[in-house]
């Protein structure tokens, strides 16, 4: 990995975030973070499915559709925000990348657009083709000519599931037994990580209800902390 000094299963399709676990969870912040510890976290990190504060961010490489290029995280040079999505969702996803859309706008008005990526992962490769995902983007208003927010669409089905479930613990299961889609559904637990450009995770944020000002201005912070390295 290129990496410098400054240094999980299926839940219910709208996980909410879950308040009351403070600091005291860490014994203090471990290395390689510029944030402190996440007072809302539901757990120590290593008791999650997925990375939370001060854990690695997995290997992985996938297919940038829309970029024409492939995405290897171990080569991760700027702040990211990483998910695992069905751009065919109803509800949940959809929610959720409008928020990430807030926090896209606001790293722009700051200056921050080349130091933030926003990798939005699909784990519906099948349906989740180059067009599915370029109608995405303009449904929810992501802005592709920054350059900043990438799709990232895993080859197939088996590829999403070792890549999304099982390497970044955010758990999906597909369902034909749905009263919203046709044809297929996923339940899926919903999670956001912020992770720095070590490869760190400094947040993750539960539910799609996020707070764009809060998920703002610990991006602003973790790129401020690392601006200098």
């Amino acid at each position: 990995m290129k990496r410098r000094t400054l240094l999980a299963g299926v839940g219910t399709a709208a996980a909410g975030s879950v308040a009351g676990c403070t600091s005291r969870l860490f014994g203090g912040s471990p290395d390689g973070v510029a944030l402190d510890p996440q007072e809302d976290q539901i757990a120590d990190s290593e008791d999650l499915a997925y990375p939370a504060y001060g854990q690695p961010l997995p290997s992985f490489e996938l297919p940038a559709p829309l970029a024409d290029e492939t995405f290897d995280s171990d080569e991760l040079d700027r702040t990211a925000l990483v998910t695992g999505v069905f751009t065919f969702c109803p509800a949940e996803c959809s929610i959720l990348l409008r928020q990430w859309v807030t926090v896209q706008r606001r790293v722009a008005d700051a200056g921050l657009t080349d130091d933030v990526y926003f990798l939005p992962i699909t784990f519906d490769p099948e349906r989740d083709d180059a067009a599915a995902l370029r109608d995405n983007a303009e449904s929810i208003g992501a802005d592709l000519d920054a350059g900043n927010w990438i799709y990232l669409r895993p080859e197939t089905p088996e590829r999403a599931k070792a890549v999304v479930e099982d390497e970044l613990g955010i758990g999906f299961e597909r369902t034909t037994d749905s009263d919203r889609l046709s044809g297929y559904d996923f339940t899926h637990i919903v999670v956001t990580m912020l992770v720095n450009p070590d490869g760190v995770v400094e947040r993750a944020y539960r539910g799609e209800r996020l707070d764009p000002e809060r998920v703002a201005a610990d991006v602003e912070r973790v790129v401020a902390a690392f601006a200098d390295e």
